[in-house]
């Protein structure tokens, strides 16, 4: 079995256990395609313990980035628990989840500097009370994926690192529900990633692939 073919068949694999588990998540091959991935949980958990079932038959290591309401289940904070102790990094994604942009206008903020770090430091200690952020740079993906460069600004200089996916795949069109004009289907979305991944020799290696925001059934 060829490199590609590898790498296609790891693929569908992490895209179906997201995808029957409703969580969001974030595939980012390395060099020689070991790969690690991060997702963020708000609103949905069921999919956690499945996902950490697939992570660990894969021997892949991932980021989960979560919000004050994901974290305030006392159930989802036992699977937050386990991730820790399988090696997983557990990370912000703000403590109430507010739309930092609007969408129209991305350089515009919706929320203050003060709002801001307040937020974001709300989450960071309640993730510590999980022995989370221990050490060690703190990675942070803001809610919606949506922000602007003074909040990259502010969140530097509370020493967290801001981040995001990687456009061009398609892959983010998951959050559209079957009722919308734009809903694409999540086969189409699994061709078009892979489709997208044959044009480049390296593949995705150093990609942020965001796939799985989308409920199921």
């Amino acid at each position: 079995m060829g490199a590609y073919n590898v790498a296609v068949k790891t693929t569908w694999r992490l895209f179906l256990a997201i995808s029957i588990f409703n969580c969001m998540i974030w595939i980012l091959p390395g060099a020689g395609r070991q790969q690690s991935t991060g997702g963020t949980g708000g609103d949905y958990g069921e999919g956690a313990g499945p996902i950490l079932d697939t992570l660990g038959r894969l021997k892949i290591k991932s980021g989960f980035f979560v919000t004050g309401g994901f974290l305030s289940d006392v159930g989802r904070r036992q699977v937050l628990e386990r991730a820790l102790m399988e090696g997983h990094y557990v990370g912000p994604h703000s403590d109430q989840h507010p739309l930092y942009c609007p969408w129209d206008d991305r350089e515009k903020s919706l929320i203050s500097e003060t709002e801001l770090k307040k937020d974001r430091e709300k989450n960071i200690s309640d993730l510590r009370q999980l022995r989370a952020l221990a050490s060690g740079p703190i990675y942070f993906i803001p809610p919606y994926e949506w922000f602007n460069g003074d909040q990259v600004k502010w969140a530097k200089g509370m020493g967290v690192r801001m981040f995001n996916f990687s456009p061009g795949s398609g892959s983010n069109r998951d959050y559209m529900p079957e009722s919308d004009p734009k809903f694409v289907s999540s086969e189409r979305i699994l061709e078009d990633t892979l489709a997208y991944e044959r044009k480049d020799s390296h593949g995705l290696n150093g990609y942020i692939l965001r796939c799985g925001n989308r409920s199921v059934g």
